[in-house]
């Protein structure tokens, strides 16, 4: 009996509290991607360039990146609970935040409710996915959390449908050309479509923070067991950033995090541009096509997830990352037919490349995480920390896309800026599968 208890991937004893804590994935799911088609509504609402509405994305990852590390300080200080219940705390405030934002018609205050809101989920992320990874036996840590990511796409899923058809679906059907025209031949009109749009862009996320805070409240009464790592002697944090900085896996788990997270959101970010763009698209049309992303992401999460039975992660990592720079090059490469209303499909070549990437990244994440802090007790908690300050790499990268699709216009007839941009994601598939190529060689000599 004792065998089988050290092998079962989640012991008895923490059924209830994963489960709990699972739910904060989908909680963390559902506001980064009802925030991603955002960059394309805040675009048209307020006649900014995609460079500046990217900037959504920049404000919401640098969040993240700012708070990780005093993340990880104040739950080694205290413990997981409180550092739940601080994120809960910061993200139910960022989405308060978002009334005075549309009421005051400003772009920057928008960008920093997302701050405060993604402070929150940085809280979140770096207390929640080391606790996933210590509830149970080492040998099964990446196993765990590829689980307990598994929920994340589901919450993802949802923010995806709010944003359709409660935000993008609600807006004001004036196009952007009829809007630039008002600029000078009926501004006061023009602020009252503006005032109206980012008033139902608003609306769900105040919502959003009800229930959040709801979730503050219940973990709040909740009785979480402590583990290892919250009761065992911590070292100090001199000698943790010392064995971090020496420990080549780890830091190279970084750089890998940082290019994952940044090309899984300009893939998802810039479907709905690409869509407009090549075939001539609604956004509310697009944003389906970026749902079923993510229905096949949640999809293959539970195959990896299976798969991680018979393979190594860091060869099944490697394999993944290789084919999604095959479909990126597609996304790039592959023609597209044009638009036929309410036609969902067609000859869409490069669109259904861009769609199936997806598949290609549901295991990364997680994998990534779990190599990088393998065999890391206490020091789990700092580690944590670096993981998810490489979620700028999401801070950074979809505004130099945005760059690219606002200059880039010396390729010509050849290929479309769109198109070119995508670029960046197959350079970032290239690192990955690098990582993991070097990863496998290396765990096996160690073997």
């Amino acid at each position: 009996m004792k065998q089988n208890q050290k092998t079962r991937v989640i012991p008895a004893e923490f059924i209830l509290p994963f489960i709990l804590v699972t739910t904060l994935f989908s909680l963390w799911g559902f506001a980064n991607d009802i925030t991603n088609p955002m960059v394309a509504a805040f675009r048209t609402i307020l006649l900014i360039s995609n460079f500046e509405s990217s900037l959504v994305q920049f404000a919401f990852y640098t969040g993240y990146c700012l708070m990780a590390i005093p993340a990880a300080l104040f739950i080694r200080r205290f413990n997981y609970k409180k550092g739940i219940l601080v994120g809960l705390f910061l993200y139910a405030a960022g989405c308060v935040l978002f009334i005075p934002a549309g009421n005051a018609m400003a772009f920057w205050a928008f960008l920093m409710a997302y701050f405060v809101m993604t402070c929150g989920l940085s809280f979140l992320e770096t207390t929640a996915n080391p606790y996933i990874l210590s509830m149970g036996a080492g040998e099964t840590s990446t196993r765990r959390l590829n689980f307990a990511q598994a929920f994340n796409p589901m919450g993802s899923i949802l923010g995806m449908f709010i944003a359709k058809n409660l935000i993008l679906a609600n807006l004001d059907p004036t196009t952007e050309a009829e809007r630039l025209a008002m600029v000078n031949t009926n501004p006061e009109a023009l602020s009252k479509i503006q005032q109206a749009d980012l008033s139902v862009v608003s609306a769900p996320y105040l919502i959003l923070g009800a229930v959040v805070f709801a979730f503050f409240l219940l973990f709040l009464m909740a009785k979480l067991p402590k583990v290892v790592t919250d009761t065992a002697n911590k070292l100090s944090l001199k000698q943790t950033m010392k064995k971090l900085i020496h420990n080549k896996i780890y830091l190279w788990s970084i750089l890998a995090q940082a290019v994952y997270v940044g090309v899984q959101i300009m893939v998802w970010t810039f479907i709905i541009q690409y869509a407009e763009s090549e075939l001539g698209m609604p956004k509310k049309t697009a944003q389906a096509y970026n749902i079923a992303a993510m229905a096949i992401f949640v999809s293959s999460r539970f195959i990896c997830t299976f798969l991680l039975k018979f393979f190594k992660p860091a060869q099944l990592l490697a394999t993944l990352a290789i084919a999604g720079a095959m479909f990126t090059l597609g996304a790039i490469l592959l023609p597209n037919a044009p638009y036929v209303e309410d036609q969902y499909f067609g000859a869409y070549w490069g669109l259904f490349s861009l769609v199936a990437i997806s598949a290609c990244m549901s295991l990364m994440f997680p994998t990534i995480y779990g190599i990088a802090l393998k065999g890391m007790g206490d020091e789990a908690k700092l580690a944590s920390a670096g993981l998810i300050v490489a979620i700028g790499g999401a801070a950074i990268l979809p505004p130099i896309q945005g760059w690219l699709i606002d200059k880039a216009v010396w390729f010509g007839e050849s290929l479309s800026a769109i198109r070119i941009s995508f670029v960046l994601s197959l350079v970032c598939f290239i690192i990955i599968a690098i990582y993991g190529r070097w990863v496998q060689k290396l765990r096996a000599s160690q073997e």
